[in-house]
């Protein structure tokens, strides 16, 4: 088995990976507003009246850091482009070499359940010293807590959201 370093060297290759034209663009913006709208619609249906921001509001709280975890794991294995994320971190999980994958589907697993760094650290003490450094090397590489974006229509301060503009 390759030494961690060595097997992670396709991050560096995955940099300079054009994105193909069969690749979708999508906009994180975009689509959380219209996230947060189904939500202001199902709950004014419920409650027979529109319920108005507060909907908003709750989307933001409750569901937003799923919707952008999400966004961000399609993003980082090259499966859609999301417009606000970095240019460069497209595709970095997409190829790496065989022996990382497993290793690599089970950090990405534990992104999904939406752990953090530590959770994942600890969930790798019961594999082997190159496994941790590989576990290590991929955290440092995801960068999670680089990826804390607020939602861009709550406004500063609180979890208000305010209408998106057209710019």
């Amino acid at each position: 088995m390759a030494t961690a370093i060595d097997s992670l060297r396709f991050l560096d290759a995955a940099m300079d990976l054009p994105i193909s034209e069969n690749v979708e663009f999508r906009s994180l913006h975009e689509d959380s507003w219209n996230e947060a709208l189904r939500e202001k619609l199902y709950q004014s249906e419920r409650a027979g009246r529109d319920v108005g921001e507060e909907a908003i509001r709750y989307w933001v709280h409750v569901h937003w850091p799923g919707f952008l975890r999400a966004r961000w794991i399609e993003h980082m294995l090259g499966i859609r482009f999301w417009v606000e994320l970095r240019r460069e971190e497209f595709g970095i999980l997409r190829d790496p070499p065989v022996e990382l994958r497993p290793l690599r589907d089970c950090v990405i697993e534990q992104l999904i359940l939406m752990k953090e760094n530590l959770d994942i650290f600890c969930w790798s003490r019961c594999k082997s010293p190159e496994e941790r450094k590989a576990v290590s090397e991929l955290l440092h590489l995801i960068n999670l807590n680089g990826h804390k974006l607020r939602c861009h229509f709550a406004k500063d301060g609180s979890n208000e959201p305010c209408q998106p503009s057209d710019s």
